[in-house]
């Protein structure tokens, strides 16, 4: 019988030790969001626009919220300004890590700005090189005149407590289209960087981007700069 307890005083250690943390992230429901984010808590933490979509994520670093909001104008479906709060939550406490900010341009490169808004479909927060830590990838953009066609779009990435961020400007010409990318990017992992190009290809089979001819290539090459006249 001794020597079963000695058994279990030794595998005990492994089971609570050995155990891998969880990595995983999830859409809160309306009704969690309300719960979580009262008025009270809102008005404490800033969050002064309507919340478009709010995430949950869980890695080796704690717990975390992801909350998108947008300001939207009257009852059209139009926004001027967006903002992302990530929130760690400690117990009971709730406190940003960063925040994004943007809005609509009067007048981008090509096109008259008509709003700005979350591109949920290709926003993910995984661990996309291993690490037990979940690497956010946050995609927004604006429409145009030629909707899509002749806004802009950022794709941010944070990996190790740190930003870097893939810019571009769509346009119905050639000459009009340019991409830039922060030098930053090319020193993150490179399991990073081949998900982010894959969003990157996601988006203009979907007819939401259009990259200048070569872009992946130049990108192999680590350039900060893209257009038709990269070559």
């Amino acid at each position: 019988m001794k020597s079963i307890y000695i058994l279990i005083f030794f595998l005990f250690p492994q089971f609570t030790f050995g155990q891998k943390p969880i990595v995983e992230s999830k859409v809160l429901t309306d009704s969690i969001v309300q719960t979580v984010f009262t008025a009270a808590i809102k008005k404490e933490l800033g969050i002064r626009f309507p919340i478009f979509r709010a995430y949950e994520y869980n890695d080796k670093l704690g717990k975390h919220y992801l909350v998108l909001t947008e300001n939207k104008l009257g009852d059209k479906l139009i926004n001027d300004t967006i903002k992302a709060f990530n929130i760690k939550a400690d117990s009971s406490k709730l406190t940003i890590q960063w925040t994004i900010n943007d809005f609509r341009l009067k007048k981008n490169e090509v096109s008259e700005e008509k709003s700005i808004w979350f591109w949920s479909k290709y926003i993910e927060l995984n661990d996309i090189n291993g690490d037990k830590i979940i690497e956010p990838i946050i995609t927004y953009g604006t429409s145009g005149i030629n909707s899509t066609g002749d806004g802009r779009l950022k794709i941010l990435i944070y990996y190790e407590n740190k930003k870097c961020g893939i810019r571009h400007q769509n346009g119905e010409l050639d000459s009009q289209r340019n991409t830039k990318v922060d030098k930053e990017f090319y020193e993150i992992s490179p399991q990073i960087q081949r998900r982010v190009m894959e969003i990157m290809k996601a988006m203009t089979q979907d007819n939401n981007a259009i990259f200048p001819a070569g872009w992946e290539l130049a990108m192999r090459d680590k350039k900060l700069a893209l257009d038709e006249n990269h070559k």
